[in-house]
């Protein structure tokens, strides 16, 4: 039986096939979610930083009217599907937010302000990471699995490095989803 749908919104660049996203979907799989990867408009462009959360919140207002109108169970979010927070925490939606912009107020605002439960996930080598307010989401009851030398693609320069940061994602995403019961 289905827990319900989990959207998977992907990166400006980080595609729902790419390795953060593909296990995430996985891991949804295994845990009875069906997992909705959201394909971003193609073309030449995407969203200025000014249009980017009306932009992403018009992609998964359409996403779930495909859905018949229902709300997902779920939102995975990696960089700019993480503009989509602040959806979740005006419907107290449980997510999973791979390398948010904690350096967007807008974002972190929106993580703070989500009653539900949530996994924040990103690396002290990415740029928009921010240390401080990753720990004020902690205090604040977000699961958050920081790791020290990855960046923004949750990788580093090392092969065998960013292997081994990929699993400890995925044992976090593990983690998190057995944890919601």
């Amino acid at each position: 039986m289905s827990r319900g749908n989990a959207l998977i919104l992907p990166g400006r660049g980080y595609p729902p096939t790419a390795p953060l996203l593909h296990f995430a979907r996985q891991a949804l799989v295994q845990h009875d979610f069906a997992a909705r990867p959201v394909a971003w408009e193609s073309g030449p462009t995407t969203p200025s930083e000014d249009e980017a959360d009306s932009w992403v919140r018009r992609h998964v207002e359409e996403a779930v009217a495909q859905e018949g109108g229902a709300e997902p169970a779920l939102l995975v979010g990696k960089s700019l599907g993480t503009r989509a927070a602040s959806y979740a925490a005006e419907r107290g939606i449980p997510a999973i937010w791979l390398t948010p912009l904690l350096t967007v107020p807008e974002v972190a605002d929106a993580i703070a302000a989500n009653p539900a439960r949530q996994l924040v996930v990103g690396g002290l080598a990415d740029e928009l990471w921010d240390a401080e307010v990753a720990e004020r989401l902690l205090r604040g009851g977000c699961d958050v699995l920081e790791i020290p030398d990855a960046d923004h693609s949750m990788g580093t320069r090392d092969a065998v490095r960013s292997a081994e940061i990929q699993y400890a994602v995925a044992e976090a995403t593990e983690l998190f989803l057995r944890s919601l019961g």
